[in-house]
């Protein structure tokens, strides 16, 4: 197991005019190797959550396990923590600082007191695996665009060969061929390496297509914890909150009203397209 959360509560400005309960009794356990989707309005508590897990914010009260061990223990080793569990930010801006791209992914594994060549060869396999060859090394990251900027900060993340990466809103403000290749990236590193992902998304249609698992935060709450398709199956209740099911859940619906047998589980365009397909060549 590799996260576990027990009883979270965070209150931002506590005991002042300020006061604001972020987390409400959160409990939640993500396993090794799961591809978990965290959706929820602004303000429902998705990033103060996903900051808690690596240590950059400490609970109010409550319990994170990570592995088995408490992360508020005395003397627990936050700095090998935030290189097992790595945070990509939704604004990449705030994790690029050195002279050139290189040099920032570099930063991670240098701090992690490995040799030259070492560091060097993560620097360069990271990259590669975000897709950013050579011509990119020596260029400065804030001349980049927004999409190569999130990829150098994954790739910073990457270099330290964390067991988990949590990605908030890394495809924010990309057409739709920069947010495919991204996360068709994100997909091949869970699969290819087994790597825990929880993803921070307000597209529906991409929580529906990539992850295992979606968690729902609302008003510091865990609401919904299932698989996507039966946590879409509550559309109207996600609605209610301020979010929504992908497009295809419409249009099924839509068409079963209308007399159409189709699968009420449907979420993807992949499998609207089966579904039709299949009810054709049974003639209905």
């Amino acid at each position: 197991m590799a996260i576990k959360a027990e009883h979270l509560n965070y209150i931002y400005g506590q005991g002042t005019a300020f006061e604001q309960h972020a987390l409400k009794d959160v409990n939640l356990e993500i396993k090794d190797g799961e591809f978990v989707g965290l959706i929820g309005h602004t303000g429902s508590g998705k990033s103060t959550l996903i900051q808690h897990l690596n240590g950059l914010l400490k609970a109010t009260s409550g319990a994170i396990y990570y592995n088995g061990k408490n992360i508020y223990e005395e003397r627990y080793d936050f700095r090998a923590l935030r290189s097992r569990v790595g945070l990509v930010f939704q604004y990449p801006e705030h994790q690029l600082f050195e002279i050139d791209v290189f040099s920032d992914v570099c930063f991670g594994p240098k701090n992690q007191g490995l040799s030259k060549e070492e560091v060097e060869a993560r620097a360069r396999e990271a990259l590669s695996m975000t897709g950013l060859d050579e011509s990119f090394y020596k260029r400065s990251p804030f001349e980049l665009s927004g999409g190569q900027k999130r990829r150098v900060a994954i790739a910073g993340v990457l270099a330290m060969n964390p067991e988990v990466l949590i990605l908030d809103e890394p495809t924010a403000g990309l057409d739709p061929k920069g947010r495919d290749e991204i996360l068709d990236q994100i997909e091949r590193l869970h699969k290819e390496r087994n790597m825990t992902i929880i993803l921070v998304s307000h597209s529906m249609e991409d929580i529906a297509r990539y992850v295992d698992r979606i968690l729902v935060m609302n008003h510091g709450e865990k609401v919904f914890d299932d698989a996507p398709k039966e946590v879409f199956k509550h559309y109207k209740e996600l609605e209610a909150m301020g979010l929504a099911a992908p497009k295809i859940t419409y249009i099924v619906h839509t068409l079963r009203e209308h007399g159409v047998p189709i699968d009420d589980n449907i979420t993807t365009i992949e499998e609207a397209r089966d579904g039709i397909l299949r009810l054709l060549r049974d003639g209905r």
